[in-house]
C-alpha cells in the first residue's frame, strides 16, 4: 500500500543541499531543474562530472562547492539529498539532517528517505506526480511517458480559461466549488469516450 502524501514544493523558495556530483547526483539535479528550473540548490562534492557541471552552469540558482561533505553545509537548508557513492557518508548525511529536522532523500536507499523524487508530467500549469512508493522508478518513467502522450497539449489553455472564469464568480467558497464542478464535469465524460 502506498501511504505517501503527495505535495508540490516551491523549491525556488526553499534551500536544497545536494551532496554528490557523480552520475546519481547529476540525475537528482536534472530531475529538480527539469521540474523547477529556478530551484535553489547548493551542491557539495569533491569532484563534479562534466554533465553535472553543464547542468549547474546552465541553471540560475545552483551554487557549487568543491569539498567533502561536512555538517556545516546543512545550515540554512530545508531539504537534503544525499547522492554520494559512499553509503557511510550518505548515512551520516541522513543522521545529521534528521537531527536538524530536515527532510532528506538518500539515493537508492528507500528506508532513509522522507520523500522520493518520482516521475513528473508537466503541461503548462498542469503537473502530475507519479510514485511507485520507491519500488520501481522504471514503472514511474513509463507511466510518465504514457501520460505525456495522452494529455492534450491544449490542457493549459483550458486551465487558463477556467481560472479566468473562476475570477468572475461571485459568492462564497462553496458556491464557487459547485460552479467549477459543473463546468469541469464534462472533462471526465470526454476522456471516457
Amino acid at each position: 500500500m502506498n501511504t505517501l502524501y503527495p505535495i508540490f514544493l516551491k523549491v525556488h523558495q526553499l534551500n536544497v543541499l545536494l551532496v554528490g556530483g557523480g552520475f546519481v547526483g547529476t540525475e537528482k539535479l536534472s530531475f529538480l531543474l527539469k521540474s523547477s528550473p529556478e530551484a535553489h540548490v547548493t551542491a557539495v562534492s569533491k569532484d563534479f562530472n562534466p554533465e553535472f557541471l553543464e547542468l549547474a552552469y546552465s541553471a540560475k540558482n545552483v551554487t557549487l562547492i568543491e569539498d567533502a561533505y561536512h555538517e556545516k553545509y546543512l545550515g540554512a537548508k530545508h531539504i537534503v539529498i544525499a547522492a554520494t557513492d559512499d553509503k557511510v557518508v550518505n548515512k551520516q548525511i541522513h543522521d545529521e539532517a534528521k537531527e536538524r529536522f530536515l527532510l532528506v532523500n538518500v539515493a537508492d536507499t528507500p528506508d532513509l528517505c522522507d520523500f522520493y523524487l518520482g516521475g513528473i508530467v508537466t503541461k503548462g500549469n498542469v503537473k502530475i506526480a507519479i510514485s511507485t512508493n520507491g519500488k520501481s522508478p522504471t514503472t514511474a518513467k513509463r507511466l510518465r511517458q504514457l501520460l505525456e502522450e495522452v494529455i492534450p497539449e491544449d490542457i493549459n489553455e483550458l486551465v487558463e480559461n477556467i481560472n479566468k472564469y473562476r475570477e468572475t464568480l461571485k459568492g462564497d467558497f462553496e458556491y464557487k466549488v459547485e460552479a467549477l464542478n459543473k463546468l469541469t464535469e464534462g472533462l471526465v465524460e470526454k476522456s471516457k469516450s
